[in-house]
């Protein structure tokens, strides 16, 4: 069951029989057991999200029943079924709009769709909001001569309307986000043609920070993965990443050459800086100026700064496909969303930038949702592939799949029979993103 976290303190044995009465008796996925053998007893608590199960027990029992219970137990886990995942994992509505241009009705379309899930004020009223933004590769770089927001980018009208629509729910301070290269990420941004003063003019207390530094403390915050983490059990990042009430990922409706395809998930993929986890960053201590891309990220050729935590296992497969899913899904259980917009108007299918060969994609959609699995699920189905694929079906021919690690890790279900869509049914907004 993904999401179950069981805590064991103070165990010498366990009677694994005698002990196991849960309701539901679902025992499957992430079970997680810290072991204190300093006593004669133990307590054990674990929850799965939303379901209401929890139980507590303590017993005096000898170690060999306690191995014996263990090891039927992991059996148990490593043998149930995946559907089983999906059924405890976090289930929330997702609005589907259609939008056919970046003009003012980028705003009312959002607005629409945001009373579609209860409304901003209820989220952001008063709050601290940080806005990851999906931009990649250089700001010089266009797929022809379309601007990168109409291709590969988030389109800066879509920022603009969102930082507008979180300034007038009532948002205290607005941090969008990105780790751009050596220059600020204002300049980086009018680098490739936007007019920064509308962002930070779309609503009062508007910051553009540049995540690959620490920021004006000099120091980084570090992440912890619920459960232990799949590859890092920690992640040091930008302070802005931490010190927020609420995070939003701002997303582009993509493929990915790597991950399958790239949503508000695989946009926080961005978070790690480089300065720690670039080719470039430093080997005790982080690097002073950004430097080269994450390739230890996904091809685990060496690790991150000494001062951030090292990799779980290190023996663990040296490619993109296994390593980069499972970042991913490591840093959305570290740094939960609380509000995934992705940006579908127009964009790209083939690949993730220009350095693949890439065909422009009019969409029309926005989609959004307050869980980024849930989301992004329903973002796969509306291009065409199956959000339940696993490893060798499309779009993840060649990965594992982000949404089913994640499911298991407890944070939304894949499972569209479990996620209401709100407004454009899935069938009225698919588009083929293998055929278009």
């Amino acid at each position: 069951m993904s999401g179950i976290r069981c805590q064991v303190s103070g165990i010498r044995s366990w009677d694994f029989a005698d002990t196991w009465h849960l309701t539901p008796p679902v025992l499957c996925g992430e079970f997680e057991f810290l072991l204190h053998l300093t006593a004669d007893s133990f307590t054990l608590r674990g929850r799965a999200p939303k379901s209401g199960w929890q139980v507590d027990m303590e017993r005096n029992l000898n170690r060999r029943d306690f191995i014996r219970g263990v090891s039927a137990a992991a059996a148990g886990f490593c043998l149930a079924p995946s559907g089983l995942w999906a059924n405890v994992a976090p289930a929330a509505p997702v609005a589907v709009a259609k939008c056919a241009t970046y003009g003012p009705e980028v705003v009312t379309t959002l607005a629409g769709m945001f009373d579609q899930l209860g409304g901003l004020q209820s989220l952001v009223n008063g709050k601290t909001v940080s806005v990851k933004i999906n931009l990649t590769g250089s700001p010089k770089i266009r797929l022809g001569d379309l601007p990168q927001g109409q291709t590969y980018w988030v389109h800066p009208q879509v920022v603009g309307a969102l930082v507008h629509l979180l300034g007038n729910a009532g948002a205290r301070r607005i941090r969008v986000l990105e780790s751009s290269g050596a220059p600020p990420l204002a300049e980086y941004l009018s680098q490739a043609g936007w007019k920064t003063s509308d962002l930070t003019s779309a609503a009062s207390g508007v910051e553009l920070v540049n995540t690959n530094y620490p920021g004006a403390t000099q120091r980084y915050s570090r992440l912890w993965v619920p459960g232990g983490g799949l590859m890092f059990k920690g992640y040091d990042v930008n302070p802005a990443y931490e010190e927020c009430d609420v995070f939003v990922s701002l997303a582009k409706l993509k493929e990915h050459q790597t991950a399958g395809v790239t949503l508000s998930m695989k946009n926080c993929f961005g978070i790690p800086p480089v300065t720690i986890y670039g080719l470039g960053a430093g080997i005790d201590e982080p690097s002073q100026v950004p430097s080269g891309h994450r390739a230890m990220l996904h091809a685990g050729d060496r690790q991150p700064s000494k001062s951030s935590p090292s990799e779980i296992d290190p023996s663990t497969p040296r490619n993109g496909g296994y390593r980069v899913p499972r970042i991913t899904a490591d840093l959305v259980a570290a740094r939960p969303i609380h509000l995934a917009v992705i940006d579908g108007i127009e964009t790209v299918a083939g690949g993730e930038g220009p350095w693949y060969k890439l065909r422009p994609v009019h969409a029309g959609l926005l989609i959004a949702g307050t869980n980024c699995v849930n989301t992004d699920a329903v973002a796969t189905a509306l291009m065409g592939f199956d959000s339940l694929a696993d490893r060798g079906a499309a779009p993840f021919e060649k990965c594992d799949s982000t949404l089913k690690l994640a499911e298991q890790l407890g944070v939304g279900t894949r499972d569209l029979s479990r996620i209401e869509v709100r407004g454009l049914p899935i069938e009225k907004g698919r588009i083929d993103f293998r055929r278009v």
